[in-house]
């Protein structure tokens, strides 16, 4: 399992919450390989004690998104097994995942959040500024949080209006910076020039604390709630992901192609994208009404 791991950090490059997911569930599905049928030895078991292992899982009442993600560890894991010939056939090519009922992304409609950008008061001090640029480069890039956390100085470029973004798998897109976020950014940059001294702490990651330290998640959890709870008090519409979906959302909205989207938002397929379309039944009605003869 250690050279499996291994293999996830150092060629697949997975990042170390993914990695840390994988050992917990392998960790699991171990323990009860060896609880139920006394065998010690994953790598020994066969399609129907993996199969034991998901009926057991959903007869907890585990979410099917849960499950599925359990499944997809297993399914790397004998397939590392396969490719370097501690197996000889892989039990997983017998095992399906549980279907999964579509959610719907959440999104703040965008009157209310170019209303809460554009009027809101942000106080006029480094923690203000900062609070700013939290929300306009997640709304206006559509950048996930681990990205906005590795944001550093060096991938700005304000001449190109452009950031360099650092995705899932380490794979950098670049993404195109709107004025309105150009000018917090520029006003950010000089405050925190004013405020910190260069060579400090607070360089060279982007956006740091009042005390130089560079963020973490649950202050961007905290800060990103507490002024989406200003104009919306659905629980679901108050995390730094809605961001991203509205930013989808609204460019969808506005006509913009899918494809585009797609590598905006870093999407490995344009499957994860397409979700957004069922988000935009205003924008369908609209060329509906426009193209069909008995419209």
């Amino acid at each position: 399992m250690e050279l499996f791991f291994d293999y996830l950090r150092f060629e697949r490059r997975y990042s170390p919450h993914t990695v840390l997911s994988y050992q917990t569930d392998l960790r699991q599905f171990s323990e009860y390989l060896l609880a139920a049928f006394e065998l010690a030895d994953p790598t020994q078991a066969d399609h129907t004690l993996i199969r034991s292992w998901v009926v057991a899982l959903m007869q907890q009442h585990r979410d099917p998104r849960t499950v599925n993600r359990k499944i997809a560890c297993l399914r790397s894991y004998f397939k590392y097994l396969l490719r370097t010939g501690a197996i000889q056939k892989n039990p997983m090519l017998r095992i399906t995942s549980p279907k999964v009922a579509k959610k719907l992304p959440d999104f703040v409609p965008e009157e209310s959040l170019n209303g809460l950008l554009n009027s809101f008061a942000f106080p006029d001090d480094f923690a203000g500024v900062r609070d700013q640029l939290i929300l306009e480069l997640l709304y206006g890039t559509g950048i996930r949080l681990s990205e906005l956390l590795g944001i550093r100085h060096d991938d700005l470029s304000l001449s190109g209006r452009t950031v360099r973004v650092t995705g899932k798998g380490n794979k950098q897109r670049l993404v195109p910076l709107n004025p309105t976020l150009l000018a917090v950014l520029e006003r950010y940059i000089a405050r925190k020039q004013r405020d910190f001294a260069p060579g400090s702490n607070a360089w060279p990651a982007l956006l740091v604390t009042n005390k130089g330290e560079p963020l973490y998640e649950k202050f961007v959890y905290r800060t990103v709630k507490h002024y989406l709870s200003q104009i919306t008090t659905a629980s679901g519409q108050q995390h730094p992901h809605v961001l991203r979906h509205s930013f989808a959302t609204h460019l969808l909205g506005k006509g913009a192609d899918l494809n585009a989207i797609k590598e905006l938002l870093g999407h490995a397929n344009l499957a994860a994208t397409q979700v957004y379309t069922h988000l935009s039944i205003d924008k369908l009605k609209s060329v509906f009404d426009k193209a069909h003869p008995k419209a």
